[in-house]
């Protein structure tokens, strides 16, 4: 009976993943400037439904007030002109704080690649150094398995940069 060990959520390797990456999303999240602090708590707030809300009655009101029928002063009459320029401004301010967030968004997607990317690599590393070692313990022990072809060729260090530019090569644009 072959026993496999059973990660669970709860486990001390997941825990301690799990802490890490609080820890570096933590210290992100704290290392934004004021300005950027208040442009995420605005674009946050413009993408949730109290801000769908609120501009539905406001525009609501805004129309009922301003229509002929309505016995109340009328400030912006059919077409609604200064609703539109009032509209039009907040569109262009609230696309810079969209467009802000996105950018440090951004930012911290291509730095979470850079991650990924020095980890894959040494990952690779690794591994290309095991298989090196498992095959050179098998041959010492006469091991046959070990002069496998494709096991030979995995435990060839990697050309990172020439499969880059193979890749850049003959990937369609």
């Amino acid at each position: 009976m072959k026993i496999t060990p059973k990660l669970t959520a709860t486990s001390t390797v997941a825990q301690d993943n799990i802490s890490r990456i609080v820890r570096l999303e933590t210290e992100f999240l704290e290392k934004r400037s004021f300005a950027e602090r208040i442009g995420d708590r605005i674009a946050d707030f413009m993408g949730s439904i109290q801000f769908v809300l609120i501009h539905v009655v406001w525009f609501t009101l805004w129309i009922v007030v301003n229509i002929s029928f309505v016995p109340l002063p009328h400030f912006d009459p059919y077409p609604f002109l200064l609703l539109g320029q009032i509209v039009s401004i907040e569109a262009v301010l609230l696309s810079t704080f969209v467009l802000m967030k996105q950018n440090r968004m951004s930012r911290r997607a291509d730095q979470r690649e850079h991650l990924d990317l020095q980890i894959n690599l040494l990952s690779e590393q690794e591994l290309t150094k095991l298989l090196q070692l498992t095959r050179l313990l098998c041959e010492r022990h006469g091991i046959v398995e070990a002069r496998d072809e494709q096991v030979k060729e995995l435990a060839k260090e990697t050309a990172v940069e020439e499969l880059a530019e193979t890749l850049k090569r003959e990937m369609p644009d």
